[in-house]
């Protein structure tokens, strides 16, 4: 089968693997649908294609043994090599497990660790099932933009009433609108990308302010009558935009950090930010299997989601696909490896 290997920082090929063989309660997942996440390509964890390992959408192909799933079901794949035992996993929050499973060393192979191949290896209990009115291409959203965000939004009790700020609009940026507009929220962003900026407008956006060409705090001051916004998503990674969502946020106001941080450190000032406004701080990173139903909802019934795909590739063009990411001009990008 064909699988896409990283050769250096957003490089890579497609390369010629055995496939993968289902092995106990681990089942083999033709893959239909994957997302390219922003830190496929640059080089980290597992063959460096970063959060793309082992989550996408796709049908069930060969068991082992009677499991969960049959062969034919429609299902999404949910990320990470949970054990599937521990208090983390059983309470449905799999993606805390701190006993992660050593696929190669479980499977005998490296083939089916990774969602941009033909095929995957996957435990029956994190195949969710995708009901038949939704496509592949929109039910992996459940795994790329929209997840995340939306587990910003539960934690965050998001409703019609609060007023949301979202920075950095990269794929779960645009989901945070998508998630917070679909709540009845009102919605405004940050973002220096011109074309990333137009589309979360596109998905509900109220306004987009670009830092380069405002001073953002002083806009959202205006906007909010001086009270600051209810709840930031931080979705930029940057020491600048968890420093706004301090400033910018209301009094016992709410932030959730979603995005994975280019510092080792949260930039606030404690005694400002946290213990004088008495802000609530969320770290999020997916949401726990329960939820799984609630975020089939926001896909089925957003009338705006379809406009977060913004570009399809086969696997074959998955070199073209990281350049589109890395040039921004883009919101969230699937890969169909059978295209």
């Amino acid at each position: 089968m064909k699988q896409a290997m990283v050769t250096g920082l957003r490089e890579a090929s497609v390369i010629e693997v055995p496939e993968p063989v289902p092995k106990e309660n681990w089942v083999k997942v033709k893959v239909l649908a994957a997302p390219l996440n922003t830190d496929a390509g640059d080089g980290g964890e597992g063959n460096g294609l970063g959060g793309q390992n082992h989550s996408g959408a796709g049908e069930v192909v060969e068991v082992a043994q009677p499991c969960r799933v049959r062969p034919g079901d429609r299902v999404v794949v949910q990320p990470g090599l949970a054990c599937g035992r521990c208090e983390w996993c059983l309470s449905g929050h799999f993606i805390h497990c701190p006993n992660g499973v050593d696929f190669e060393a479980f499977t005998g192979s490296a083939s089916g660790g990774v969602a941009l191949a033909h095929y995957l290896l996957k435990p029956d209990w994190l195949l969710l099932p995708i009901p038949e009115d939704i496509p592949y291409e929109l039910a992996v959203l459940a795994v790329g933009g929209v997840g995340p965000s939306f587990a910003a939004c539960e934690a965050m009790a998001i409703g019609a009433f609060e007023t949301v700020l979202v920075i950095g609009l990269g794929p779960v940026g645009l989901g945070g609108v998508v998630n917070a507009v679909f709540r009845g929220a009102r919605v405004v962003a940050v973002e220096s990308n011109p074309y990333r900026a137009r589309l979360a407008q596109e998905l509900g956006a109220e306004m987009v302010w670009n830092p380069a060409e405002r001073e953002c705090l002083e806009a959202i001051r205006e906007m909010t009558e001086g009270r600051g916004v209810d709840a930031c998503l931080e979705c930029s990674g940057t020491p600048e935009g968890q420093s706004l969502c301090g400033e910018a946020a209301r009094i016992q106001g709410q932030i959730a950090f979603v995005c994975r941080s280019i510092s080792p450190s949260i930039l606030l000032a404690i005694s400002r930010d946290l213990r004088r406004k008495g802000l609530r701080l969320h770290g999020i990173w997916h949401y726990p299997i329960p939820a799984f139903p609630r975020v089939l909802q926001v896909i089925r019934d957003s009338p705006v989601i379809g406009k977060m795909i913004t570009h399809l590739f086969s696997l074959d063009e998955i070199p073209k696909a990281l350049e589109t990411q890395a040039g921004g001009q883009c919101g969230q990008i699937l890969v169909r490896p059978w295209d």
